[in-house]
């Protein structure tokens, strides 16, 4: 699993029928800064992701990849990747707050 950040959509008309009505978006893969544990940064990808929880532009994210990502029912026939399996209220990273839902801009 990884946190990420919404930053776009996909639109594919033409695609795979089993894709019809799967909402997908690019997200922006994010990790503890090493020089100042207090904030998350880029990893500098992109991932095109299917969304299972409704996530919108801007929002923190935790994905899974490979097989995990087929886990959720709906999923599990599809030819998917990468998924969005949450929307993050909070990361803590040595017993310090580094993001909260509730303070993002």
């Amino acid at each position: 699993m990884f946190l990420a950040r919404v930053t776009g959509s996909v639109v594919a008309t033409p695609k795979v029928a089993s894709m019809t009505g799967h909402k997908l978006l690019t997200v922006d893969p994010l990790r503890v800064d090493p020089r100042d544990r207090n904030r998350l940064v880029s990893t500098g990808r992109t991932f095109v992701v299917v969304d299972a929880v409704g996530a919108g532009q801007g929002e923190l994210v935790l994905i899974v990849q490979g097989s995990s990502a087929r886990m959720a029912p709906e999923l599990e026939k599809l030819p998917v990747d990468a998924t969005i399996i949450g929307i993050v209220d909070t990361v803590n990273v040595e017993n310090q707050t580094i993001f909260s839902a509730r303070n993002a801009e």
